[in-house]
C-alpha cells in the first residue's frame, strides 16, 4: 500500500465516527486522555476560584465575607477538588494519551475500561460539584476524620456526598492503574526491554502500582464509614466498640503515599523533559530507576507520621519519624541526578527549562520542610498549624503543579500540531512563581507564630493580619499568572504556526508520529534496541509511515497491536483491540445509578443497579472473541505469532491479576481494621456476641479444599462449582443465623463486612464461571482458544481464599472458646 492509502484503511479501523454517536463510544486513548486532562484542568479552574475565596475571607481579621458553614464547605471542596478531581485525573489522562506513544503502541490494553473510568470520573466529580451549587457540599475537611464526619456531628448528606462521590471517583482511578500497568508491562514495541522503557513509562508503573495498593484502603474507610451512618454500624463509634482511630489509618494509608502518587508522575516528566533542554542523556538511568521504586516501596511505611499527636508508644514514633526522614534519600537522588545532568549538558533557557527551574526551587524547599515535620518535637509544635498547610502546598504545587505546566508547553506540539511563538508564558511563569513563594512562605511564618489550620477567622491582636493580607495578595497574584497560561495556551491552539515532526530534537518515540497524532498513532510498529530511538536513528519516523515496522498492514478491521515478553521485550502475540462502543457510557451510568440510590437513601432499590451490571459485564465479555481458530499470524519481516485468544496468559488474565491484587489490598485493610479493633478496643469481641459453630467452619473449609482442587481451566470446574457453592453457602449460614446484630457493636459489623466482602467475591467467581462454561458451550473457547478459563480460574481462587479467611476470622473466637 501507498502511504496515504495506508493511512486511510488505518483511519477507517481506528478512527472515532463524526456526530453525537462518535463522541459517546469513543475509545481511543488519544481522545479519552484529552479529555481527562481538560476536566481535570476544569476541576482545578473550580478548585482555584474556591482558593481565592478562603484567601478573601482570610485577609482581614474578623471578615464576614463567608460565614463559618460556607467556609467550612469552600476548604472542604478546594481540598478535595485539588487532591481527587484535580491531581490525579491530570496525570492519568496525560499517562492515557501519552504512553502508547512513549511506548510504541498503539493503544492501551483495556480501551473500554480507559473510557468507563473517564465516564465515572466525570459523574463522580459532577456529583460533588452539584452538591456545592446546592449548599450542601462537604464540609467535614477533605479527611473527613471521625467523629465530625459521623451521624451525631453531621447530620445532612454533606458528608455522604464526599463519600460516595470520591469512591465513585476511585473506581476510576483503580482501573485506569490496572490498565497503565498492564500495558506498560506488555505493550511495548519489541526490543524495548525493561532496561530500555523511557523514565517515564517506568515512574508511570511504579504509580500505578502503588495507586492499586494506595486506593483501596481509603475506599474500604469510605465504605466503612457510609455504612455507619446510613445503617448505624459502629466501625468508629467508641462507645459501641469502634475506634476514631481507625478511620485515619485507613485514611493515611492511602494519603501520604498519594502524595508521592502525584509527585511521581510530575518528576517522570521532568526526566523527559530535561535533558531534551540539556541537550544530552539522563544522568545516571539505574540510579533513578532504583529511586523510583525505593520511593514507591518507603511511601507505604509513613502514615503514622500525620498521626504523631494522637498518643501512639514512642518506639511507634521513633520508627515512623526515621522512615519518614529515610524517604528523603532516593528523593534526593532524582534530585542530584537532574543537576548531573544539567551539569553535563548545555542547558537552553526555552519556557519549559524556565517552569523546571521552578520546580526546583519550590520543591527542595517543601522537600526541607518536610523533614522538618518528620521530626517528632518539631512535629508537635507546628501539628494542625498553617505551617504544614504551606509545608503541604510547597510539595504538591511545586512538585506537580510546575513540572505540568513545564510539560504542556513541552508537548504542545504533539497535541496541537503548532510551534510555540508567543511570549505570555514568560509573563504567566514569574506571576506564579512570585505569587505562590508570597502566599505560601509567609504561610509558614504566621504558622509558626501559631496560626491553625481550617479556621474562618482570627482576632486582630493577635497579630496574624499583615502575614495574611500579603498572603492572599499572593495568591490572586498568582491566579493571574494562571489566567495568562491559559490565554497563552489558547493563542497556541489557534494561532500559533504548524510545527516540524519532533521540533525539540528528542529521543523518544512519541516524536516519530504525525503531529498532531492520527487516532492509531503509527502507520507501523517499530523495534526498539536503544533507549532513545530516534537519537540512534534519526529516519526512524519516516521508516515507520513507509511501513517498514511491524503490523504494517491492515487486517480484518482488526485493531492490532503486539504484545511482548515483560522483560525482555520479545514479540509474544497479537493483540487485536475492542473498537468503539457505548458499552463504557451505559456502565458507567448504571454505576453512577447505584451510588445516587445510595445518596438518596433508596436502598430497597439499590441492588437492581448491581443486578443490571451484571448482564453488562456478560455482554461486555460476550463480545470478545470469536470461534475461528487463526493460528499464527504475519506481522512483517517474516515473523508469524497467535492472536491474544490462542494464548493463555491474555491481556485479561493480566488485568485479572492486578485488579485482584487490588482487591487483595482492600481484604487486607479490612484485616487490619479488625486487628486493630481486637487490639484497642477494650472487651473485644464481647463474649455475649460470641457462638460456637463448628460445623460450619468444617463445611466451609472442606468446600474451599474442593473448590481448589478442582478449579482447573480445562477439568473439574463441575466439582469445583459445587465446593464453592459449599463454601457460599457456609458463609451465608453464618452471616443468617449465627453473626451477631452489626448494630448492637463494632465487632458484629466488622463480621457482617467480612462475610459480605466473601459473599460478593465467590458470586462474582460463580458467575465468571458459569460464563467461562457457557462460553465453551458455545464453541468460543476451545483446545487453542483457552484464555477465558484461565482468568476464570484466578477470580476463583481468589474467592476461594477470601471465603475460607473470612469464615476463620469470623468464626475464631468461638472456635477458641
Amino acid at each position: 500500500m501507498k502511504a496515504l492509502q495506508l493511512h486511510r484503511a488505518f483511519e477507517a479501523i481506528w478512527g472515532t465516527p463524526p456526530g453525537w454517536r462518535g463522541t459517546f463510544s469513543s475509545v481511543n486513548h488519544s481522545t479519552m486522555g484529552i479529555r481527562l486532562m481538560l476536566t481535570a484542568f476544569i476541576f482545578f479552574l473550580i478548585g482555584g476560584v474556591l482558593a481565592m475565596l478562603i484567601r478573601a475571607q482570610l485577609a482581614t481579621p474578623g471578615s464576614a465575607f463567608a460565614g463559618p458553614e460556607i467556609y467550612n464547605q469552600l476548604f472542604t471542596m478546594h481540598g478535595s477538588i485539588m487532591m481527587f478531581l484535580f491531581a490525579i485525573p491530570m496525570f492519568e489522562g496525560f499517562a492515557i494519551y501519552m504512553l502508547p506513544k512513549m511506548l510504541g503502541a498503539r493503544d492501551l490494553a483495556f480501551p473500554r475500561l480507559t473510557a468507563y473510568g473517564w465516564w465515572c470520573y466525570l459523574f463522580g466529580g459532577s456529583m460533588l460539584i452539584v452538591a456545592m451549587l446546592l449548599g450542601i457540599a462537604p464540609d467535614s475537611g477533605w479527611f473527613m476524620y471521625t467523629p465530625l464526619s459521623s451521624k451525631p456531628y453531621s447530620p445532612g448528606i454533606n458528608s455522604d456526598f464526599w463519600l460516595l462521590g470520591i469512591t465513585f471517583v476511585e473506581i476510576s482511578a483503580i482501573i485506569t492503574a490496572v490498565d497503565i500497568v498492564v500495558s506498560i508491562l506488555k505493550l511495548r514495541a519489541p526490543g524495548m526491554s525493561l532496561d530500555k522503557m523511557p523514565l517515564f513509562a517506568w515512574y508511570m508503573l511504579v504509580t500505578a502500582m502503588m495507586m492499586l495498593i494506595g486506593f483501596p484502603p481509603l475506599i474500604l474507610g469510605s465504605i466503612l464509614l457510609e455504612l455507619e451512618r446510613a445503617f448505624g454500624w459502629p466501625f468508629f463509634d467508641a462507645a459501641r466498640g469502634g475506634d476514631p482511630l481507625l478511620w485515619q489509618h485507613l485514611f493515611w494509608l492511602f494519603g501520604h503515599p498519594e502524595v508521592y502518587i502525584i509527585f511521581l508522575p510530575a518528576a517522570g516528566a521532568v526526566s523527559t523533559i530535561l535533558p531534551v533542554m540539556a541537550r544530552t542523556r539522563i544522568l545516571g538511568y539505574g540510579w533513578i530507576v532504583a529511586a523510583i521504586l525505593a520511593l514507591g516501596f518507603l511511601s507505604f511505611g509513613l502514615w503514622v507520621h500525620h498521626m504523631f499527636t494522637v498518643g501512639i508508644p514512642h518506639m511507634a514514633l521513633a520508627f515512623f519519624s526515621a522512615a519518614s526522614t529515610l524517604v528523603a534519600v532516593p528523593t534526593g537522588v532524582q534530585i542530584f541526578a537532574w543537576l548531573g545532568t544539567l551539569w553535563a549538558g548545555r542547558p537552553q533557557m526555552k519556557l519549559p527549562m524556565l517552569y523546571l527551574i521552578g520546580f526546583f526551587v519550590t520543591f527542595v524547599m517543601g522537600g526541607l520542610t518536610g523533614v522538618m515535620v518528620a521530626m517528632v518535637p518539631f512535629d508537635w509544635q507546628a501539628h494542625d498549624s498553617a505551617f504544614v498547610t504551606a509545608h503541604l502546598h510547597y510539595v504538591l504545587f511545586g512538585g506537580f503543579v510546575f513540572p505540568m505546566l513545564a510539560a504542556a508547553y513541552y508537548w504542545l506540539g504533539h497535541f496541537t500540531g503548532r510551534q510555540y511563538s508567543y511570549t505570555l508564558g514568560k509573563a504567566a511563569f514569574w506571576l506564579i512563581f512570585i505569587g505562590f513563594h508570597l502566599t505560601f512562605l509567609l504561610m509558614h511564618l504566621v504558622g509558626l507564630l501559631g496560626q491553625p489550620r481550617r479556621i474562618y477567622t482570627y482576632p486582630e491582636e493577635i497579630g496574624w493580619t499583615a502575614y495574611n493580607l500579603l498572603s492572599s495578595i499572593g495568591g490572586f497574584v498568582m491566579a493571574i499568572g494562571i489566567a495568562l497560561f491559559i490565554i497563552d495556551i489558547a493563542l497556541q491552539f489557534f494561532h500559533a504556526p504548524r510545527t516540524r515532526r519532533n521540533p525539540w530534537r528528542a529521543g523518544t518515540l512519541e516524536w516519530t508520529m504525525m503531529l498532531p497524532p492520527p487516532s492509531y498513532n503509527i502507520a507501523s510498529l517499530p523495534h526498539v534496541d536503544d533507549r532513545e530511538p530516534l537519537e540512534k536513528t534519526p529516519d526512524l519516523a519516516l521508516a515507520l509511515a513507509r511501513g517498514e515496522g511491524y503490523l504494517a498492514e491492515p487486517r480484518n478491521g482488526w485493531r492490532e497491536t503486539l504484545a511482548v515478553e515483560t522483560a525482555s521485550g520479545r514479540i509474544e502475540h497479537i493483540v487485536v483491540l475492542p473498537g468503539n462502543t457505548f458499552l463504557p457510557l451505559w456502565t458507567a451510568l448504571v454505576t453512577g445509578s447505584f451510588f445516587v440510590l445510595m445518596l438518596l437513601k433508596l436502598y430497597f432499590w439499590a441492588p437492581l443497579p448491581l443486578v443490571i451490571l451484571a448482564v453488562l459485564g456478560w455482554r461486555w465479555g460476550w463480545v470478545l472473541g470469536g470461534k475461528r481458530a487463526y493460528g499464527k499470524l504475519s506481522i512483517g519481516h517474516g515473523i508469524e505469532v497467535p492472536v491474544h485468544a490462542e494464548v493463555r496468559r491474555s491481556l485479561g488474565w493480566w488485568g485479572s491479576v492486578f485488579l485482584l491484587s487490588a482487591n487483595g489490598t482492600l481484604f487486607a485493610s479490612l484485616l487490619f481494621g479488625h486487628a486493630f479493633l481486637w487490639t484497642i478496643a477494650p472487651n473485644w469481641p464481647p463474649p455475649a456476641l460470641v457462638t460456637p459453630s463448628i460445623p460450619i467452619v468444617v463445611a466451609g473449609i472442606l468446600g474451599a479444599a474442593i473448590a481448589a482442587l478442582f478449579a482447573r481451566p480445562t477439568r473439574g470446574t463441575g466439582i469445583a462449582g459445587i465446593g464453592l457453592a459449599v463454601l457460599l453457602a457456609a458463609l451465608i449460614a453464618t452471616a443468617w443465623f449465627l453473626a451477631p446484630s452489626p448494630r448492637v457493636h463494632a465487632y458484629g459489623a466488622v463480621v457482617a463486612v467480612l462475610l459480605g466482602y466473601a459473599t460478593l467475591h465467590l458470586t462474582l467467581a460463580l458467575l465468571i464461571g458459569l460464563f467461562a462454561a457457557y462460553r465453551r458451550r458455545a464453541g468460543y473457547v476451545a483446545a487453542t482458544r483457552g484464555a477465558e478459563p484461565h482468568i476464570a480460574r484466578l477470580w476463583a481462587d481468589y474467592a476461594i481464599a477470601v471465603g475460607a479467611i473470612a469464615l476463620i476470622c469470623t468464626h475464631l473466637p468461638g472456635l477458641s472458646a
